[in-house]
């Protein structure tokens, strides 16, 4: 559990920091802060952690590891308040808010340090308490940059909390130095997360994981049951074909003015009624039954694969909560879970247009001339194999280039009938093609975007394969990683 406000005040109460210097600022997670501050020829470390169940502050001696990468919201503390002196610092009232006052040249700053379980942040403002920047950025309690920092009001305490000894803490630490003064409440304190938080930690991210997953898993078995729902609705396709069949059958019983064609069903014997248009023809309301005949069928043949797809992504789901959850390190587990819930929109592309991994083949797909042109400036190399529709405006397409192979020819045609399908030739039919390698592509003079003349290159007949897209399709809707042509990667099929 997080720091309770009578423990804050202890740990502060002994820390007494007022007049230190900040000497360093490290940021070693996305959750946790570590000042480094020096004054009178003492050194001293206060960590700051913001993590779920685990929110407290205290003295640390513990080596501090710095992120492989520097975080934004430390290089912006280091910007402002490194070198700044601390004028004070203390909990206001019993909010479990730490209020640091900082003076740095003829600046002043406050840093606000809310060690709330659920809504814990820090946050730097300046002397009129307008937010400069916050370890979380939340628009929604105007917790932004240009914000202005609320306290909240001060509530009468219900509850007197205890300041609990550590005893377990105390006595774990005896055991390993025998000879060692008694500890400190900040140590006791330091001692029991560091042995404890990891555990407390993964019960936090293991309940986000299991409302993530729930949530996701409502939503597509919502869409899934929508989709089965709609293919019930075709299933009555044959229907408008034999009641097309019995109008041509029965045409001479049409008189130009009843709306309903009264006629025996030759298949079951009964008296039927069919509605027609009086105003068409017998060949005219035939065709019009036919048409949603046909219409039918390719509904229900788009929704047989849209059903497949809705499947493969709930299995999908099923399996990323598996590996989540069966995970022991803690930073591991929200490395994943942070992956796998990002929305889609946010998700970062390593380059433009499509991709599909298809036996450790890689293929890319331009599907304009934006993204054919940038593919062909910064994504492909001179040993890739390229592919265009011929005489149509269309997609490049690419097979990234694997050492001491041969593109094999099931990998061609996958390529070839994307291209096709991204082009003005998706609807042609049999649709010719050329390919070469990239090495061997040269851009026109004065020419528009992205157009290039092929040399060498070798012609493709095809004829567009629904079945062999719906499989491509099926893969790309249910990647489940971030695809990078440079690195070796295994297959996705």
């Amino acid at each position: 559990m997080s720091l309770n406000c009578q423990e804050i005040n202890a740990v502060l109460s002994e820390l007494n920091i007022d007049g230190y210097f900040i000497q360093d600022i490290i940021q070693p997670g996305y959750d946790t802060l570590a000042l480094y501050l020096y004054a009178n020829g003492t050194p001293k470390t206060l960590l700051i952690c913001t993590a779920q169940n685990s929110c407290r502050l205290h003295e640390t001696r513990r080596k501090i590891n710095k992120n492989d990468k520097p975080l934004r919201f430390m290089e912006f503390l280091k910007s402002k308040v490194k070198g700044a002196r601390i004028e004070s610092c203390y909990q206001i009232g019993l909010l479990r808010i730490v209020q640091m006052n900082l003076v740095h040249g003829d600046e002043n700053f406050t840093l606000y340090i809310r060690l709330w379980s659920n809504a814990s942040n820090v946050i730097l403002c300046d002397k009129e308490n307008k937010i400069l920047d916050s370890m979380f950025r939340r628009p929604g309690k105007d917790e932004v940059s240009g914000g202005i920092f609320k306290l909240p009001e001060e509530q009468i305490q219900q509850k007197i909390w205890p300041v609990r000894d550590f005893a377990e803490a105390q006595q774990e630490y005896k055991e390993k130095f025998p000879k060692a003064p008694p500890m400190t409440f900040n140590q006791k304190v330091d001692y029991w997360y560091g042995e404890h938080a990891q555990s407390l930690s993964i019960q936090a991210l293991l309940a986000q994981t299991e409302k993530w997953y729930n949530q996701s898993r409502s939503q597509m078995e919502n869409a899934l049951e929508k989709l089965l729902s709609k293919r019930n609705d075709f299933e009555n396709a044959q229907n408008y074909k034999h009641q097309g069949d019995l109008i041509m059958s029965y045409s001479h019983l049409l008189d130009g003015t009843s709306k309903y064609l009264q006629c025996e069903d030759y298949e079951t014997g009964t008296t039927i009624r069919i509605p027609v248009d009086p105003a068409l023809s017998a060949h005219e309301n035939a065709a019009t039954y036919y048409q949603q005949y046909k219409k039918a069928i390719s509904g229900a043949s788009a929704l047989d694969h849209d059903i497949e797809i809705a499947k493969a992504q709930i299995s999908k789901l099923d399996q990323q909560y598996q590996h989540i959850i069966s995970e022991k390190n803690p930073v591991r587990m929200e490395q994943l879970f942070r992956k796998d819930s990002t929305p889609k929109q946010k998700i970062k592309k390593t380059h433009p247009g499509l991709s599909y991994i298809i036996n450790d083949w890689y293929i890319i797909v331009g599907r304009d001339a934006n993204e054919n042109d940038e593919l062909l400036r910064h994504h492909v190399r001179g040993a890739d194999m390229w592919l265009h529709v011929r005489d149509f405006p269309g997609g490049y397409v690419f097979i990234k280039n694997r050492p001491g192979k041969t593109v094999p020819l099931e990998i061609l045609l996958d390529a070839a009938n994307l291209a096709a399908y991204y082009s003005k030739a998706r609807n042609a039919g049999k649709v010719d093609l050329y390919y070469t390698h990239v090495k061997y592509l040269r851009r026109a003079k004065d020419g528009p975007k992205g157009l290039v003349l092929p040399t060498h290159e070798k012609n493709l007949c095809i004829t567009l394969d629904q079945a062999r897209l719906n499989k491509l399709d099926m893969l790309h809707q249910t990647s489940s990683f971030e695809q990078n042509p440079n690195k070796k990667r295994k297959s996705s099929t």
